[in-house]
């Protein structure tokens, strides 16, 4: 037998460690924003400088979860590096954001709020092929038609119209308005209002489509309207501020309609309106983060008392938190061997519960939560379930 050098050995047993390190160094080299210690994720969400109440709250309840979990020794021994730009509401910001937070390493994108900047993000996400996790806005075009690299977690805006409409009906309510955007999701939203009337044996008598900048005329024509029609119940698809403009200004003309809301801005709404927001009732897509009824209410409180916060519960607070729980039990259930590949695999075949709010996607639906509760404003201002 030949017998071979040991610089011929030395050769072969470099080669395999090579190939072996290689082999190993695959999952954390094969995406960006992934090291041995870290995974990086790209959030571009509307803060507004500390302006936008949800926002920051969001923001304020993602950092809690995270910090927490880092301490605890993170994800399958990663820590999350959280980097967030403020996208100030505006969809261009929100998609140059996105693409500098993937430019610049980020693992997936995560997080951005309000409707105009979310689409942005997903566009963004969708064309670059890296996953979106956690939109946390209500409209129709993050899941339907199916966008692969989009995994919402809350609820969509029509399961909230349908709780609202569905709670109307059974208090003897039978004629809608609705205020909603004067844009392409706005209208998509009146479509679905129409067709849940028609589900439910009630029916749209007024659509009242708002313009991005709203001038005195433009509420006393849709003042008039509301007179005019005399819809049993009004609601929103979002824009708390011209919203709330609307509720006061057509209860002061009259209006004995019975107003009600989405969850975005409702606390902003009551804060706001004070007095006149007694009564209303609110579609919220995560439970009372003042009532400990649910698990994962409970955590979040305790987590904001251990940090010095528990002045600061709120609906916000709590929707950054349970979005953070999900992603991070997402990345644990795809392992150690990391990818973008492997982690929509993942959450295309997983569900989750978070504490008594279930997620769940599909290869063929990414639905997320179907979680909608109803709260009403009380006569002291405060907001129960």
């Amino acid at each position: 037998m030949q017998r071979i050098s040991s610089a011929v050995r030395f050769r072969r047993r470099l080669a395999t460690t090579v190939a072996t390190l290689a082999m190993a160094g695959t999952a954390f080299a094969a995406d960006p924003g992934l090291s041995n210690t870290e995974i990086v994720i790209g959030n571009t969400l509307t803060l507004q400088g500390g302006k936008n109440a949800y926002g920051t709250a969001a923001h304020t309840g993602m950092k809690l979860y995270f910090d927490a979990l880092n301490a605890a020794g993170g994800v399958n021994g990663r820590k999350i590096v959280l980097r967030t730009l403020d996208d100030d509401n505006k969809t261009a910001t929100a998609e140059s954001n996105a693409r500098k937070l993937v430019q610049e390493g980020a693992f997936i994108l995560f997080g951005p709020i309000e409707g105009g900047p979310s689409a942005a993000v997903a566009k963004v996400a969708s064309e670059l092929k890296v996953p979106l996790f956690g939109p946390m806005a209500g409209p129709p075009g993050l899941r339907r038609p199916l966008q692969p690299m989009v995994f919402p977690v809350r609820a969509e805006h029509r399961d909230e119209f349908r709780a609202l409409m569905g709670w109307g009906k059974s208090t003897g309510l039978k004629t809608v308005a609705f205020f909603h955007a004067d844009s392409d999701g706005g209208r998509t939203h009146a479509q679905n209002v129409r067709l849940l009337a028609t589900e439910l044996g009630m029916e749209l008598v007024l659509p009242l489509p708002a313009k991005s900048e709203l001038g005195d005329s433009d509420y006393e024509a849709m003042v008039r309207a509301l007179l005019d029609k005399k819809p049993d119940m009004v609601f929103n698809h979002g824009s708390p501020g011209p919203y709330e403009k609307l509720i006061s200004r057509a209860k002061a003309a009259g209006s004995k309609a019975s107003f009600m809301g989405v969850n975005s801005g409702s606390s902003q709404i009551v804060k706001n309106l004070g007095p006149l927001s007694q009564g209303m009732v609110f579609a919220q897509v995560v439970p009372s983060p003042w009532e400990r009824k649910r698990e994962i209410a409970r955590e979040y409180q305790d987590a904001m008392r251990l940090a010095k916060l528990e002045g600061d519960f709120s609906y916000g607070g709590l929707e950054g938190y349970m979005t953070a729980k999900a992603l991070a039990l997402a990345l644990k259930a795809a392992g150690r061997e990391l990818s973008r590949a492997g982690l929509v695999r993942t959450l295309e075949s997983t569900s989750f519960d978070l504490g008594g709010v279930k997620v769940r996607h599909a290869p063929t639906e990414h639905e997320g939560s179907r979680f909608v509760d109803l709260s009403m404003v009380a006569r002291d201002g405060r907001i129960i379930h």
